[in-house]
């Protein structure tokens, strides 16, 4: 990482910072994954040129940005970030591109969900390596060399969206003043429409009994999802992907399983397949198909938009819960 962040400083070096503001005279905000670009674009409308560096099924943990995208990011008016530790590069990107402009934090006003590496009774692990029960019955297991204290997920659960929401609006509107109206106008929208899935959400998940509210997913994406609605997600990996689930954390779960007959599984739309092809066989349970977890769908797939993306997992988990 060190190195590719030299070439980008070099590289930037021999150019010319790009103008903060477009000859068209839209907003250049930068976003650092999809949830986030499609957020800047919903409530920037017309006003604003969003730059996504992690696009539709990427993976924010492991991205490793380009010369380019540090050009784009020296250059804008605005970034907009996750925070709570989701963007280990971002530190160095910023530096190294000169971006002066406005910041947005959108977990800013989220109460963050504790990731703590407890230790991992029958896997024969350290404590740094154990897994956890912190919340709610989300189950957890952690890796050698994880740095996250919290989870950074907290999009998943759509109140928290709503602080996105806020926040963006708030910093599109300290870079671009003349269109504050317009920017509160459509974020009011989104936080109603966010607020209403949550509602509903909430009714739908909890007419399924509790034992039924059982999922195996690819890694620890969902404590915020599971929180909201009761749901326990049970992963192999952590809440990062950046380190492979061991054995001992594969043979738990397939233990797990079959004592407690949890019969949803679902692979992500960021991670390898492979591993949930083995639990499922060694289960003998049918992968349900498709969760997004850390990135967008492109445009013409079931999760092109923040609220689509819960569309589309709320059907696919209810569905799997009641059967279907």
């Amino acid at each position: 990482m060190k190195s590719s962040l030299w070439l980008i400083a070099a590289a930037l070096a021999l150019s010319t910072a790009l103008p903060a503001q477009a000859a068209d005279n839209k907003i250049k905000v930068v976003a650092t994954f999809s949830v986030l670009g499609d957020l800047a674009s919903e409530i920037g409308g017309d006003h604003v040129e969003v730059r996504t560096l992690v696009g539709p099924n990427g993976d924010a943990h492991t991205f490793e940005p380009s010369p380019a995208d540090a050009k784009a990011m020296g250059g804008a008016a605005v970034l907009v970030e996750n925070g709570l530790g989701l963007e280990g590069w971002l530190g160095r990107l910023i530096s190294v591109s000169g971006f002066k402009g406005e910041k947005v934090i959108a977990t800013e006003g989220v109460k963050p969900i504790a990731w703590t590496g407890a230790e991992e009774e029958d896997a024969g692990h350290d404590k740094a390596e154990g897994g956890g029960h912190d919340h709610d019955g989300h189950d957890h297991a952690a890796h050698a060399g994880h740095s996250h204290s919290v989870d950074p997920h907290a999009w998943q659960n759509p109140l928290n969206g709503v602080l996105y929401v806020q926040n963006i609006v708030a910093g599109l509107t300290a870079a671009d003043p003349d269109h504050a109206a317009e920017y509160k106008a459509k974020g009011d929208e989104l936080a109603s429409a966010l607020r209403a899935v949550d509602s509903r959400f909430k009714v739908e998940f909890a007419k399924v009994p509790a034992e039924r509210r059982k999922i195996v997913t690819s890694h620890d994406a969902f404590g915020y999802f599971a929180d909201a609605y009761g749901i326990q997600f049970v992963a192999p990996e952590g809440v990062s992907t950046e380190s492979e689930a061991s054995a001992a954390d594969v043979a738990r779960i397939i233990r797990q399983i079959k004592a407690e007959k949890i019969t949803a599984l679902f692979a992500e739309n960021i991670t390898d397949p492979r591993l949930l092809n083995q639990i499922a066989r060694e289960t003998g349970v049918t992968i349900g198909g498709e969760l997004f977890s850390d990135a967008l769908s492109p445009p013409d797939g079931p999760a092109p938009t923040y609220l689509k993306m819960f569309e589309n997992n709320g059907a696919k988990l209810l569905a799997a819960m009641n059967g279907g």
